[in-house]
């Protein structure tokens, strides 16, 4: 491994062997529905709990992760995940179900491609040969955590955002065909004294800027090097103040598509419910191991950069008047020639 300012290099070529994706029926009438593995027809996910449900999401997902890359579950060696709920707890019982050792991590919405370049760092070093990477969310277990339990029925304003009900799970190993890990860009913690916790995009806009111009930076690379660059769950908001930041840094972005997984993940005319778009930590896990790898494997794309963001804030610092200190860290997935 390389390291050059933030960005890690790997250079073993540590491959994502499989990735895996279970969501819920919001996310299943979207545009990406034919790239996930399983849909649920309900909310619940056939549970008597939403912690419960967002659980199950998570364990289905590493299930189904390592059947597709032809392994066993004894043949995982590491577990790297995290989500939003307190204590990361559903990720922390999903990994007990599997008895691999278990490391939490939690960054929040960027928690995705967190896990993939910790998963990816293990495998290049030579610390481990298969590793587990994943997260989840669920809409319900988000709102009534950080917001208003559904059965309040609270309003939302036109820059909220809708978190997705699902979860997303990546194999990292040796050998294999699948897309090589090429690189990782850690971000750093930005607080711009957002303090609206319904106007996530905004917040969170600067972060992935500046991990997005550390990457270019670090690597010596232009945009026009990826095919695609999507940040995690900036939405119609955030999108377009990254787009704003990343000119004003002289960032070229129109060398390329640049896309948001919050925006790809809905149907943003006919599910207006959503508002500016999606968010969470199942986000860019189910479009990056649902609709990213499939595109990747067809060699429709070659080359894209995920740049997963994800807002610091806690109920607790919410209600103490804090603002919302918030993160991006980007994972380079590219196919060889």
């Amino acid at each position: 491994m390389k390291l050059t300012g933030q960005t890690w290099e790997f250079t073993s070529k540590p491959r994502l062997l499989a990735g895996a994706t279970v969501v819920g029926p919001e996310e299943g009438q979207g545009p990406l529905s034919g790239d996930y593995d399983y849909i649920y027809d309900n909310l619940e996910i056939n549970e008597k709990t939403w912690e419960k449900a967002e659980r199950k999401l998570l364990e289905q997902a590493s299930q189904l992760a390592i059947v597709k890359a032809e392994l066993t579950k004894d043949q995982i060696q590491f577990i790297i995940g995290g989500d939003l709920l307190n204590q990361i707890i559903s990720s922390t019982f999903a990994a007990k179900k599997l008895g691999a050792p278990y490391l939490g991590v939690f960054g929040a919405c960027s928690t995705s491609m967190e896990s993939l370049a910790l998963a990816a760092l293990l495998v290049d070093t030579g610390a481990a040969e298969r590793v587990l990477a994943g997260t989840a969310s669920h809409n319900c277990t988000a709102e009534k955590q950080f917001r208003y339990p559904t059965e309040y029925g609270s309003q939302k304003p036109p820059t909220a955002q809708y978190t997705v009900t699902g979860s997303g799970c990546g194999i990292v190993g040796t050998g294999g065909t699948g897309p090589v890990v090429a690189r990782a860009t850690i971000g750093r913690v930005m607080d711009l004294g957002i303090k609206d916790p319904f106007n996530m995009g905004a917040a969170m806009a600067p972060a992935a800027a500046d991990t997005i111009e550390a990457h270019f930076r670090d690597t010596g690379l232009t945009p026009g090097h990826y095919d695609l660059i999507v940040t995690g769950d900036l939405a119609s908001v955030g999108l377009p103040i990254a787009k704003e930041l990343l000119q004003k840094a002289e960032v070229p972005m129109h060398e390329t598509e640049f896309n948001d997984c919050g925006l790809l993940v809905y149907d943003m005319q006919n599910q207006a419910y959503v508002k500016s778009g999606g968010s969470g930590c199942g986000c860019s896990a189910v479009v990056t191991y649902g609709h990213l790898l499939k595109r990747l494997n067809n060699k429709e794309i070659r080359k894209v950069l995920i740049v997963a963001t994800g807002a610091l804030l806690s109920p607790l610092s919410y209600q103490q008047g804090e603002s919302i200190p918030c993160i991006a860290h980007a994972v380079a997935l590219e196919m060889e020639d």
